[in-house]
């Protein structure tokens, strides 16, 4: 995650009209599922939670996805002025094959400085704020329909 620095340099960036977003079409270059180097067909998808009204870097950040989509990541939203998410964790995680679970690590102004790989235990509950977190989210092209 960008620091508080690189935030701003992109909310100028796009406030200045000089950003395009991914063309709906252009697959991710780092990542495709469907491809021949990915014979496992393994399913991604991430739920997004911010809370609206949406800043200029969301909006950055959200115009970015369309090529991991066609690349068959499932990316939804869950909106924290319009959701109760009360249940669900306020921190990042990554849950991988269905068996660990790391929980994301950052400092106060937003920058990434590691993972934590959480003890087996706590599995279930995470499988848990997974399925809710995909159960309730809002399919990522109906939300940005409703807030761009």
């Amino acid at each position: 995650m960008a620091d508080r620095a690189t935030h701003e340099r992109v909310d100028q960036f796009v406030a200045a009209g000089m950003y395009r977003p991914l063309a709906a079409a252009q697959p991710a270059p780092y990542w495709n599922p469907h491809s021949a180097q990915e014979p496992s067909r393994k399913q991604v998808s991430r739920v997004h939670v911010l809370t609206s009204p949406l800043t200029d870097y969301l909006r950055y950040e959200l115009a970015a996805c369309p090529g991991n989509i066609t690349a068959g990541e499932t990316i939804g939203i869950l909106d924290e002025a319009e959701q109760d998410v009360a249940d669900l964790p306020d921190h990042d995680f990554w849950l991988f094959d269905d068996q660990d679970v790391y929980r994301m690590h950052y400092t106060p102004e937003g920058a990434f400085i590691g993972a934590e790989l959480l003890p087996a235990r706590r599995l279930a509950e995470y499988q848990g704020y997974q399925d809710r977190a995909l159960a309730e989210a809002v399919p990522l092209a109906d939300y940005w329909e409703r807030h761009h």
